[in-house]
């Protein structure tokens, strides 16, 4: 059954796309897909909306960009079916999410910092030395390093290196003489990278991306304005969900 008619006040469809920037066919579509109330029709079987219609839209539009479309309709159609309690399970799954992003961004900034070169010591040049070498690199080849004393530096088995081998996470190359692996400046770094991530708590298949991301930029100086326009995401996706929220509320009380 259609919703009925607010104070007697009738919208066309054309007055509701006008009012939104919407085409007539997208909100005859919202309709169908239960984002709207079904609407009342005159006697000519034209559709009639009400404020009530307009309020739903502007909730739906609202929400979009902080949970995204497809958990905002299912938010609208669980609030038209009236099951509040599953669109207030969604919003609060939508927020969930976005802590663990949050959560995720932030251990990539950790893991990115505690991957810095040393800045405690000048060179004459005035630029930053790097931090000398360890013992377990003194034992390296000139041109890499082999998985014990790699796995003896980062505090890992050379087990979990073959492990993130086999995940793609390092790559390193074959010491054609011995058949041993060889890890070179830029394996360690994305070891390094996938032990501080491990750490804390993040899966294999989370990391992968990461450093994929990491060799496609050419190092990690490169994915500073990625972090920073990570976090203005962040940021903004978390100020449209208060906005979804006003208007969903206002809706809700809306329909009473």
């Amino acid at each position: 059954m259609g919703q009925n008619l607010q104070s007697g006040e009738r919208l066309r469809p054309v007055d509701l796309a006008r009012a939104h920037r919407l085409s007539t066919q997208a909100v005859r579509n919202y309709e169908e897909a239960g984002i709207l109330p079904a609407a009342e029709r005159t006697a000519h079987g034209y559709r009639a909306y009400t404020p009530l219609h307009a309020r739903a839209l502007s909730a739906f539009l609202a929400l979009v960009p902080g949970h995204g479309h497809r958990t905002a309709a299912s938010i609208m159609r669980a609030v038209n079916e009236g099951a509040t309690d599953e669109a207030f399970h969604l919003v609060d799954e939508s927020h969930a999410q976005l802590l663990e992003d949050r959560r995720t961004l932030r251990a990539v900034e950790n893991a990115l910092r505690d991957l810095e070169p040393d800045t405690t010591r000048s060179s004459p040049s005035g630029t930053f030395a790097r931090k000398a070498p360890s013992d377990a690199f003194a034992r390296n080849t000139p041109s890499g390093t082999f998985i014990g004393p790699l796995a003896h530096q980062l505090g890992v088995r050379s087990a979990t290196l073959r492990k993130w081998e086999r995940a793609g996470l390092v790559r390193p190359r074959r010491d054609p003489r011995t058949g041993y692996r060889v890890f070179d400046e830029a394996d360690v770094r994305d070891a390094r990278l996938a032990r501080q991530l491990r750490r804390g708590g993040y899966p294999l298949e989370q990391i992968a991306p990461l450093i994929a991301q990491v060799r496609s930029a050419g190092g990690l100086q490169p994915l500073e304005a990625a972090l920073t326009d990570w976090r203005a995401r962040l940021s903004a996706r978390g100020r449209a969900m208060l906005t979804g929220a006003a208007e969903l509320e206002a809706y809700l009380r809306a329909r009473g």
